[in-house]
């Protein structure tokens, strides 16, 4: 039996891959901006915080890390319903991958916060500055400088991980390769060519989002 590719097929549906990459890259720029600063808020929060906040934000870090990616998404769009919270595919996406996120950059982002030197602490409450201050100006840009490649890393991971979002009707890439191959059978040949844009997406994204850590924070 002969097998025949028929790559063109495929790429004739380009105005829905398109869409599905708009989807990607739109929800990755949201949820990393907000997952970001709440990493930032959650690792002020275990090194800097009270006792019961350090509690929650651990409980919510090690909930988030030991459990999977999709079981959380489906907990958010199915789970919360039942309590009378109603979300958009869209909605419930982001929220996921904000959660996740979170919970990941919050771990990273600490691990820099804890390298700062105590001298430099100390210098800072010498110029009368206040807490809030000092973490924002002298602990947390150098703390970002050092565990930005990892950070950059983990955006990445959360990109690739919204096409299980496709499993919630968000029309994201893997959705549309998926409902590509639905109609012409192509399954091979649509998936292939959703690999290989997530692998240039993410090529993308690692050089851009370097280009900015050493534009900006280095």
């Amino acid at each position: 039996m002969r097998i025949t590719f028929d790559f063109l097929a495929i790429l004739a549906q380009w105005p829905m891959l398109l869409k599905g990459v708009a989807w990607t890259l739109g929800l990755t720029a949201i949820s990393a901006v907000i997952g970001v600063v709440v990493g930032v808020a959650c690792a002020w929060a275990r090194s800097d915080g009270p006792t019961w906040l350090r509690w929650v934000v651990g409980v919510y870090v090690e909930l988030i890390r030991n459990t999977p990616f999709i079981v959380q998404l489906f907990f958010i769009f199915f789970g919360l319903p039942a309590a009378g919270f109603r979300l958009s595919p869209e909605a419930a996406s982001v929220i996921a991958m904000v959660v996740n996120l979170g919970a990941y950059a919050t771990e990273i982002i600490r691990a820099g916060l804890e390298a700062t030197p105590r001298g430099q602490i100390e210098a800072a409450l010498s110029l009368a500055l206040n807490r809030m201050q000092i973490f924002l100006r002298v602990v947390l840009p150098p703390a970002l400088r050092k565990v930005w490649p990892s950070l950059v890393s983990q955006i990445i991971i959360v990109m690739l991980g919204s096409a299980v979002c496709g499993q919630i009707s968000t029309e994201e890439l893997s959705y549309a390769a998926n409902l590509i191959q639905s109609r012409n059978f192509r399954a091979f040949e649509a998936f292939i060519i959703a690999t290989a844009i997530y692998l240039a997406l993410s090529i993308a994204l690692r050089r851009l989002l370097n280009w900015a850590g050493a534009r900006f924070l280095f």
